[in-house]
């Protein structure tokens, strides 16, 4: 009798275990699901780097051969039937002051009907080199930027309902326009070197009632990569039309240093504006974050 009481008990406090055991279980039920996990290699990260890697090779490969078929074929053909007729034109057309006020006037109203202004400094470039082509393409810029800013603040009420249809690019804009002084100047710098259109930004400030002083300020500044990118792609179109016009042959060493430098200077920029979008992205962000 007392044998079987022994074995009763015994069965009762195993049962009381393996009881105790399964709420233990119960209670951390992702413990068991780590050993399996911590077991799968890691591989995600890899597969999104080699993808990542493949993309960016099969671009560079797609530039090259674009490059390759705009310099045999494109490039010439667009030199002799456009580029030398449109040189020779200017040349013949204009002295040199009347150039001036072309390419003044073309900066200062385009950007007030919408049209890109990026070949004016493509001519300032080829007229007038880095020196007097800057100067020139920046005063132009400084009137071209001024004039939307107070021809839109005739259709400040429009501009904002335009704006709230896209919110994401609104909040964004709507940096520039907070803050005090130096705040507006570094936001409108920021969004002038980041890929948002030019002439876009021009309207859209009005609703975002940014002093006219830091926005000028701030334009001019962060104008000045896309200046000279713009102006050195000038002077490189008009070596090349020089060379094709006096039918010279290009030495191997010019050629390479006029590309790397072309291609080294179009890719800072971009990089320079990727930068910027990302540090406006963090700006936002740090806006929205309530303190």
């Amino acid at each position: 009798m007392e044998t079987n009481n022994v074995d009763v008990e015994y069965v009762r406090i195993i049962e009381e275990q393996e009881e105790e055991e399964h709420e233990d279980d119960s209670c951390n039920p992702g413990f068991g699901l780590r050993l399996h996990e911590d077991s799968v290699p890691l591989t995600s990260s890899n597969g999104k780097s080699w993808k990542k890697l493949q993309k960016w090779i099969a671009i560079f490969i797609s530039l090259a051969i674009l490059a390759v078929i705009v310099t045999k074929w494109i490039g010439p053909f667009a030199y002799k039937k456009v580029v030398i007729p449109v040189m020779k034109w200017e040349e013949h057309a204009f002295n040199s002051f009347e150039r001036v006020i072309v390419i003044f006037a073309s900066l200062a109203l385009f950007p007030v009907i919408c049209l890109p202004s990026t070949p004016s400094m493509w001519v300032a470039g080829m007229t007038f080199g880095y020196g007097i082509g800057f100067l020139l393409v920046m005063a132009g810029v400084s009137v071209g930027a001024s004039l939307p800013y107070f021809v839109g603040s005739i259709f400040h009420t429009k501009i904002q309902g335009l704006l709230k249809k896209h919110p994401k690019h609104a909040s964004i804009l709507r940096l520039s326009g907070e803050g005090n002084w130096l705040h507006q100047f570094r936001a409108v710098t920021l969004i002038r070197i980041s890929p948002l259109p030019y002439i876009l930004f021009n309207y859209a400030v009005v609703a975002t009632d940014v002093n006219y002083s830091p926005y000028l300020l701030g334009t001019l500044v962060g104008m000045v990569p896309e200046v000279f990118i713009a102006l050195y792609s000038g002077i490189l179109i008009r070596s090349f039309a020089e060379v094709t016009l006096d039918k010279k042959t290009v030495s191997t060493r010019q050629l390479v240093f006029n590309v790397v430098g072309f291609c080294a200077s179009a890719t800072a920029t971009v990089f320079i504006g990727i930068h910027t979008k990302r540090r406006l992205d963090q700006q936002h962000e740090e806006e929205l974050i309530p303190e």
